[in-house]
């Protein structure tokens, strides 16, 4: 007997179980047909680590360096077939490298404008957000200029890199510069977060702007002065299987992993902050 029969016949016999039954049968229906999760939401297919197997090419922001090499410490016990291979730049770079061929199997951008260039073209599954982020000041240790605020970064006598456009951070503080109204004249235009810092750490500069967890990653070589939750833009990192990647099941297990498994957990342990 049809389903649907049945639904009917439930109907005029008013049986409330098969009333329910006939409810969830149609609701189980209806979510085959629904539309892609948002890009905000994690994948409704739960892949479990045990997919983690083979070699995988992940290219990623530079500001996910530690959480990702920690993941992969992490990975180790419980996946003992895979081979994770990171490439990590500025999220426009590895835009560029990906829209020329290279081999990557997952890429996790520092903002959505970066990953969106990849989805327009086709070249990536629908992106999911894993992780967010806040800015913050680097200075030398003990802040001996007294920097307090992003303003002070526009002030006569000190001396700043910032990250060149294109590069998330260096975006994200351009942002917040008009916002503010006022305008910060780096000394140069670095290609990631973790060379900015370097400036820093070197005494090659007096300050940069990062991300949190990239101050705290730094340690004692640097200082870490907050920006103010009303002048912090929203930071999103979206992550997505590469559609080229000849190893999709073990990428969709990664993604997964960044959003609710391992992956997450040492993201967690370096400073990011949950989707």
């Amino acid at each position: 007997m049809s389903s649907r029969l049945l639904c009917r016949l439930a109907a005029v016999a008013t049986v409330p179980v098969a009333l329910a039954a006939c409810s969830s049968s149609s609701k189980s229906s209806s979510s085959t047909t629904a539309a892609p999760a948002a890009t905000t939401a994690a994948p409704a297919t739960t892949t479990t680590t045990a997919a983690l197997t083979g070699s995988l090419n992940v290219f990623a922001a530079a500001s996910l360096t530690g959480a990702f090499n920690a993941a992969k410490t992490a990975l180790s016990p419980s996946s003992p077939g895979l081979s994770l291979t990171f490439n990590f730049a500025g999220s426009n770079t590895l835009v560029t490298q990906i829209q020329q061929g290279a081999p990557a199997d997952v890429f996790a951008s520092a903002d959505q404008k970066n990953m969106d260039k990849l989805v327009t073209a086709g070249l990536v599954e629908t992106p999911v957000i894993f992780a967010r982020n806040k800015l913050e000041i680097a200075v030398a240790p003990g802040n001996p200029k007294h920097i307090a605020g992003l303003a002070d970064l526009a002030k006569p006598g000190v001396s700043v890199v910032l990250e060149a456009t294109g590069v998330p951070a260096g975006d994200y503080t351009r942002q917040v510069e008009a916002q503010l109204g006022i305008s910060i004249t780096p000394k140069s235009l670095e290609p990631d977060v973790k060379t900015a810092i370097t400036q820093v750490t070197n005494g090659e500069v007096d300050a940069t702007v990062v991300y949190v967890t990239d101050v705290a990653a730094a340690g004692s070589e640097v200082t870490g002065v907050p920006l103010p939750d009303n002048e912090q833009p929203s930071i999103v990192y979206p992550i997505a299987v590469v559609k080229a990647s000849s190893h999709q099941a073990a990428a969709a297990a990664f993604v997964q992993s960044a959003v609710s498994g391992a992956v997450q957990q040492a993201l967690a342990a370096q400073g990011f902050i949950a989707p």
